[in-house]
Formats: C-alpha cells, sequence, structure tokens
C-alpha cells in the first residue's frame, strides 16, 4: 500500500504572514481611531460632581475630565498621530513610532484610572467660589466617563502592540512620495527623416532633404 504525504504549497505558507498583517494592520487602525475618539469624547464630559457651602446653601460644582487632567486628551491626539505615521516610516523608524502609540495608549489608561477619586478640581472650584482658599467640596461623586477614556486609552494600547509585532508585514508609503525618488523621464524618440513632417521642416531650414 503506498500512502500519499501532503506538502502543504509554498504559495499557502507564504500567504499566511499576508493574511495575518492585513488582519492586524485593520484591527490596529479600527482600534486606535477608535480609542482615540473615545478619549476625546470623553475628556470632555462631567467626571466628579459635588456641593459647596455659599452663605449656608448649598452650590452644585461638576468637573469635566479636562478640569481634571488635561493628560488623556493630548495623549489620544499624540496617539492618532503616531498611528498615521507608522505607515510613513519603515524599520527602526517604525518600530519607535509603534513604541510611541503603546507609550501614549498606556498613559491615557494610567491617568484616567487616577482621575477616577481625584476631586483636587472641584476644590479649586470650591474655593473660587466661595472665597475661601481653605475650602473644599463636599458630596463628591463621580461619573463613569473616567473608565470610558481608560477604555479609549487600552484601544490605542492595543494598536500600539499589534504595531509593534506586526509592523513589519505592513505597507508603506510609496516610495514616490520619499523625497529624492523622482520618476525616471522618457527620453524622446530620434526623429525620422523620411516622415513627411521632418521633410517639411528640413525645407522650411533651407536643407536638402535628399542629401544631394
Amino acid at each position: 500500500m503506498e500512502y500519499v504525504t501532503a506538502v502543504p504549497h509554498p504559495r499557502s505558507e507564504a500567504a499566511a504572514p499576508a493574511r495575518s498583517g492585513r488582519r492586524s494592520l485593520a484591527v490596529a487602525l479600527l482600534s486606535g481611531a477608535l480609542g482615540a475618539a473615545v478619549a476625546l469624547l470623553a475628556t470632555r464630559q462631567r467626571w466628579a460632581e459635588g456641593t459647596a457651602t455659599v452663605a449656608g446653601g448649598h452650590f452644585p460644582l461638576t468637573a469635566t475630565g479636562s478640569d481634571v487632567t488635561g493628560v488623556p486628551a493630548a495623549l489620544a491626539v499624540v496617539g492618532l498621530a503616531a498611528l498615521v505615521a507608522v505607515f510613513a516610516v519603515r524599520r527602526a523608524g517604525r518600530f519607535a513610532v509603534a513604541a510611541l502609540l503603546t507609550l501614549s495608549g498606556a498613559g491615557i489608561v494610567a491617568a484616567a484610572l487616577a482621575g477616577v477619586a481625584d476631586g483636587s478640581a472641584l476644590d479649586e472650584k470650591a474655593a473660587a467660589t466661595t472665597g475661601d482658599t481653605s475650602a473644599t467640596v463636599q458630596a463628591l461623586s463621580h461619573t463613569a466617563w473616567p473608565y470610558a477614556a481608560a477604555a479609549g486609552g487600552a484601544l490605542i494600547l492595543l494598536a500600539g502592540l499589534l504595531a509593534l509585532r506586526y509592523g513589519t508585514r505592513w505597507p508603506a508609503m510609496s516610495g514616490r512620495y520619499e523625497r529624492g525618488t523622482d520618476r525616471p523621464r522618457r527620453s524622446a524618440r530620434p526623429a525620422d527623416p523620411e516622415r513627411p513632417e521632418e521633410i517639411w521642416k528640413a525645407l522650411d531650414r533651407g536643407e536638402d532633404p535628399t542629401g544631394a
């Protein structure tokens, strides 16, 4: 009895890295763009709220994410720029940009989670409202938006990790956009003296086209 051993086709083996590269690229683009959008949106929402005592009454105070910390919004912009720049560089440059993308996501997560219990922004507003520099906010509470910002940072972090792992398989910007890589110019074809238009041009110049 003869046994037939199945040998994988070379093309299928070569196509596997290309497919994984395309999938990782799609996931990185989607997660990075979505993460930046979520982080930027979350920083504009109300993160904390409380009250300050003014003339025997309670005055409501609120603080947005940008009031608490400006780090998530700034790093979201940096991460989005790094996600685009990944395709403009190669080799070591791509690795450096991917590392920057990863650090941006990690920084957003850390800053957002640190802002969950931060009441300093409301304390400053309480002091400004009451005119008492030692005044602090009362009945302090926080919303879920800091966690939303952290989730956005986690998506950017995922995009950075994918860029570090599969970035070498991703396409780069076309060489025609790179500096110093102009297209070669086509050389002009030599004129054919037997063509009628060339004969007329020779007569206009006072030359004998027959060469006699």
